[in-house]
């Protein structure tokens, strides 16, 4: 037993040593993961606020300026340009200056004074689904406003009416909505911790798809095997300095998630780091084996992308996974960054804990266990 921590020991101070006398590890360990979590965290965000729209106002009156100020203040609307036409309003959406257009018809003030039905077209550019849908969404709850205080004014007006909606104070019935979790419903709250899983993913898999491949370009390969360390061994040595790089890392990027993005941190930092291990056994299995089937770090750079892309898109961190064919939905339950994400998320924003996420942690043990048992049998074929 002494043999064998001396060994690793000495396997594990030789890559400590290798990682601190080259300077671009150095910059690879600390500056990528800070410059893609800035980068990614300002990016992914799906909140739309100033989003560009036409007005053709065809009433101009009271009624028709104050839909459009309600548009114009409520933050999510920004009107840039008041046209005359149906074509003008093709024209500014085929050019991409406008998201939207608001249009008034000429009799709007006059059917709502009469108590008539009064019809607002609002058209949509739908070439971006998810753009589409939140100005769909932004513009009903701006009308649902403006509807429910003309009923108020109504009712004031009316008294007698009141007998016939009876539904609160105010005539109308008023739902009352909570959010938990993410109370504000900003969307890098979500996706900030998911971030962190793949920023230490990407830097991880590459630190050690490197490891043994850079051996064999060195021409040290044939002296470690020469030596009696054995397959476990050298697999220690390997992992080990990758696996403390991943969990500085996880502690760098986390901290800036949570201090310079505002993310919450409600759960267990304990937890997290329990969990992050066993993702890390899984990284750092998947590395290895890539770095025992490359001959130079070229291939093992190109395998490594090949990997990351279909691990990534299968992880529902871009795409639901409920949304996915059912045979690739199958596929998806060999994916580490799958069960990750769920566990990172849960106690980011939720605070849960091991008796929520121990399916979580299961999957991803085993998950992390069988690419561990291939990256050693492929590791003892490479030394025998």
């Amino acid at each position: 037993m002494a043999l064998f921590f001396l060994r690793v020991k000495a396997l594990l101070w030789k890559e400590i040593l290798q990682a601190v006398r080259d300077p671009r590890l150095r910059f690879l360990i600390i500056f990528p993961p800070l410059i893609q979590l800035v980068a990614f965290g300002y990016a992914a965000n799906l909140d739309l606020k100033n989003i560009p729209i036409a007005l053709y106002d065809e009433d101009r009156s009271s009624i028709s300026r104050e839909i459009t100020f309600a548009f114009s203040s409520s933050g999510y609307f920004k009107i840039v340009k008041a046209v005359g036409s149906h074509s003008d309003i093709t024209k500014l959406i085929d050019t991409g200056k406008v998201k939207a257009a608001l249009h008034f018809a000429p009799d709007l003030a006059s059917r709502i004074k009469s108590q008539q039905t009064a019809l607002v077209q609002v058209i949509v550019a739908g070439t971006n689904s998810n753009t589409a849908s939140l100005v769909q969404s932004y513009s009903l709850q701006i009308f649902e406003r403006f509807n429910r205080s003309r009923l108020k004014e109504i009712l004031n007006d009316h008294p007698q009416l009141k007998t016939i909606l009876p539904a609160g104070p105010e005539g109308i019935v008023r739902p009352e909505i909570r959010i938990w979790y993410n109370t504000n419903l900003v969307s890098r709250n979500f996706y900030v911790p998911g971030i962190i899983s793949l920023v230490i993913m990407v830097s991880v898999l590459n630190l050690t798809a490197m490891a043994v491949v850079r051996e064999k370009e060195m021409g040290t390969m044939e002296q470690i095997m020469v030596t009696p360390i054995r397959p476990l061994e050298f697999i220690l040595g390997k992992t080990l300095p990758f696996a403390a790089i991943g969990i500085f890392q996880v502690a760098l990027v986390g901290s800036a998630g949570v201090f310079w993005f505002g993310v919450p941190m409600r759960g267990s930092v304990l937890l997290l780091l329990i969990c992050l291990l066993i993702y890390l056994l899984s990284i750092l299995s998947l590395g290895l084996f890539i770095s025992t089937i490359s001959r130079n770090q070229q291939q093992a750079l190109v395998t490594t992308f090949f990997f990351t892309f279909p691990i990534i898109l299968l992880s529902g961190f871009i795409f639901p996974i409920s949304n996915m064919p059912a045979p690739v939905q199958v596929v998806t339950y060999a994916n580490p960054l799958r069960y990750f994400l769920i566990i990172i998320r849960d106690i980011f924003l939720k605070g849960s804990g091991i008796v929520t996420l121990w399916p979580q942690m299961a999957a991803l043990f085993a998950v992390g266990l069988a690419l561990m048992l291939l990256a050693v049998r492929r590791v003892s074929k490479t030394m025998d």
